[in-house]
């Protein structure tokens, strides 16, 4: 029987599992969107294809199984880039497609014509250009597994729009899933062992990639057994339980000057697991090149001038966990007496920095740490929270406690405005039934608020809270910081609810500090999409930067 090149991609798009394809149509890559029309998966047609984008790497985060992203040919395909280029360096899986003009028209100087293999190299792991309908489902299952290999990231698949429409006598192949890899070689484990209990002050450090289903049940199995200290990257944010929070002493990542700094200088055997540089410089957390690292990941290091490891333990990360985990009784690694009232101290900074001050309700401006304990106040640990860039996305990382992984959700390798709202609707797909926050300023939320219509469409019950005030204020205590003045950050006003409602949503404007906790709980009893506009006090963002840990001079 004969297949056209659209059916064998759709064809195998089933046999890989997926439920839904995020994207726009074009006259390129229409015979595509004709075939998932008649018989799925789901096409869910967003405002921007940068936001489809962003949505498919919501669902390869959550899922760790590739979201998929469809545009056609020209600007279509250029604006994959930026939501491409984030997944990529964030190790979400994606498997983007995008038309082409077609094959004999390649050479020309013609409509929309693009060398979309070539510009889609620079921020993708796999970029093809399909030129048979024959290969179809062979790149299209390449791109799948290359996406889930080693290091998580994108691909990418141009497909000529002749190719569509080409028939073939092929069935469309049918992939068993990746294989799975075995644990670092014993020898290495028995040696990490041995390290372990021997030193001092052992600390996890946990990145993005340990932050995994498997892998965070690993860890709370170690840390049941032996509480070693933790820090975590933006990333790898809840997978420290609640009944394990006393191993915790906080996110570190941007600024050298929090609880979890200070620990990793003090620390004598850093253990990384899952990190990745792109999270935290090297040179930022380990300035003084002293530290004792050992890497453990499915993929090995990148040797930098200030991270390289004494050993490196490569391989399934969940199965080495385990097996360090089978080798160590209960108590066996143990904290020394001076080391452990260095812990105490820093637990109670950790603690201090979340409080409040009395007088919080008392401003029309609200307090950012009045909004994150409002939330979490408000929600369970099942609740996803979406994060975009900007102040916020630092008082969050901060000091909003996640006990599940992979339910606060940062983008903290290329720190990518308007990421929250598409992973929000990501979430509201993969997490259904479910309520979810999503975090953005007033700057960040406008680089993706288009896409509130398709959360409208999709009734997504997401919460969307607008920390409003008036600048790209991120960039702006950095200008002030390094210049004495801020340069190009001011916005002009918005009418939040309003715009909400003009997409079919609810809208809400926060006007006193006192009115946070009532709108909000006016806001979790709405279906479907609520905006709430809040006017955030930024006031002393300058301490972001400021508070410097003892001993810290820069």
């Amino acid at each position: 029987m004969k297949k056209t090149g659209a059916d064998l991609l759709v064809d195998t798009l089933i046999n890989q599992g997926v439920t839904h394809v995020f994207g726009i149509p074009g006259a390129k890559i229409d015979k595509v969107f004709d075939v998932l029309n008649e018989r799925g998966p789901e096409m869910i047609v967003t405002r921007h294809e940068q936001n489809a984008t962003l949505m498919a790497q919501g669902i390869g985060r959550l899922t760790g199984k590739p979201g998929v992203v469809i545009a056609t040919s020209g600007p279509g395909v250029t604006n994959l880039a930026t939501g491409l280029v984030t997944a990529n360096s964030e190790s979400d899986p994606v498997v983007a497609i995008g038309g082409n003009v077609r094959r004999q028209d390649a050479l020309k100087r013609t409509h929309q014509s693009l060398d979309n293999k070539g510009l889609m190299s620079y921020v993708t792991k796999y970029s093809v250009e399909v030129e048979s309908a024959a290969s179809m489902s062979e790149a299209t299952n390449n791109a799948f597994r290359e996406a889930v290999a080693g290091r998580k990231g994108a691909t990418f698949i141009s497909i000529p729009q002749d190719v569509t429409t080409e028939e073939v006598e092929l069935e469309a192949k049918n992939v068993k899933e990746a294989p799975i890899y075995g644990p670092a070689p014993s020898f290495e484990v028995d040696a990490l062992v041995e390290k372990l209990k021997n030193a001092k002050l052992p600390v996890l450090l946990l990145g993005m990639r340990a932050s995994s289903e498997e892998n965070t049940a690993a860890l709370r199995q170690l840390l049941s057994k032996n509480e070693i200290p933790v820090v975590e990257t933006f990333q790898a944010s809840g997978i420290i339980s609640r009944e394990l929070e006393h191993t915790f002493f906080g996110r570190i990542g941007l600024f050298r000057n929090q609880p979890g700094d200070e620990l990793l200088r003090k620390s004598d055997l850093v253990i990384t697991i899952g990190y990745d540089p792109i999270e935290y410089d090297p040179f930022i957390w380990n300035k003084e090149n002293d530290k004792n690292i050992i890497h453990i990941d499915e993929v090995q290091s990148d040797i930098d001038n200030h991270y390289v490891p004494v050993t490196e333990l490569i391989g399934n990360t969940a199965l080495t966990i385990q097996r360090i985990s089978e080798k160590l009784d209960a108590g066996d690694i143990q904290i020394g007496e001076t080391e452990q009232q260095f812990l105490n101290q820093l637990a109670q900074i950790l603690q201090d920095k979340m409080t409040l001050p009395e007088d919080y309700k008392d401003s029309a401006l609200v307090n950012p740490k009045h909004i994150i304990k409002a939330v979490r106040d408000m929600i369970g640990d099942d609740v996803t929270v979406t994060v975009d860039v900007g102040s916020l996305y630092i008082y969050m990382a901060r000091y909003f406690r996640s006990y599940a992984p992979r339910h606060l959700l940062f983008s903290n390798g290329m720190q990518t405005l308007g990421v929250a709202l598409p992973w929000a609707i990501a979430a509201s797909i993969v997490r259904p039934g479910k309520k979810i926050i999503s975090m953005a300023g007033d700057g960040g939320f406008l680089f993706s608020g288009q896409d509130l219509e398709t959360a409208v469409r999709l009734k997504a019950p997401i919460v969307q809270l607008i920390w409003n005030d008036g600048h790209y204020d991120m960039v702006k205590f950095q200008q002030e910081d390094k210049y004495g003045r801020n340069a190009a950050v001011e916005l002009g006003e918005v009418d939040f609810a309003k715009y909400a409602e003009s997409m079919g949503a609810k809208g809400y404007k926060v006007t006193h500090a006192s009115e946070l906790e009532s709108i909000l709980e006016r806001a979790m009893q709405e279906e479907g999409p609520v905006v709430i506009d809040i006017p955030v006090d930024y006031s002393n963002n300058a301490k972001l930067m400021a508070e410097l840990l003892p001993n810290e001079t820069n």
